[in-house]
């Protein structure tokens, strides 16, 4: 059973023959309760700070749940970013290798396709010199044949002129 200041304060004794001095037991007695009583409210004090403080250990450690699990998430919501970028930049990185095999490819079919021109206007080229020389050949042809048949007329001429005179 918990004893308590007023209980102190309450009790009587009985009274017997050659009993303590009153006065002195009951100025003990009052001194007792006032000390136990200044106990009794500091222990009560104690009680309340002590329920007080439990609450706040229970705030703290929901508080620390919800940041923990706050930190895991954000942790996996990190690695998931990460992850997306990562697969993000080889797509990106596969796709530049891939146009830039593609230029490589468009360029080498350009060259080509330039080196077939520059083979054919050669051709052409060949061709029409060919052309010119056989022309110019046979424009050649023509004026010694003319300049030939103009000496023979010439000489001609001068034999029948020769004769007439």
């Amino acid at each position: 059973m918990a004893l308590t200041p007023m209980d102190i304060h309450n009790k009587e004794f009985e009274r017997s023959f050659r009993g303590y001095n009153e006065d002195e037991v009951d100025q003990f007695l009052d001194n007792i309760v006032d000390e136990f009583e200044k106990i009794y409210k500091e222990n009560m004090e104690m009680k309340e700070r002590i329920s007080i403080l439990m609450d706040q250990i229970s705030q703290f450690r929901t508080m620390e749940k919800t940041l923990k699990d706050t930190l895991v998430t954000a942790q996996k919501t990190a690695d998931e970013v990460t992850s997306v970028a990562q697969q993000k930049a080889k797509l990106i990185l596969r796709e530049a290798e891939e146009q830039a095999r593609q230029i490589r490819a468009n360029a080498n079919q350009d060259v080509v396709e330039a080196n077939k021109e520059q083979f054919e206007i050669k051709k052409q080229i060949r061709i029409l010199k060919m052309k010119i020389r056989t022309l110019l050949e046979s424009q050649i042809e023509e004026i010694d044949q003319l300049a030939e048949d103009d000496d023979s007329s010439t000489i001609v001429s001068a034999d029948t002129s020769s004769e007439v005179s």
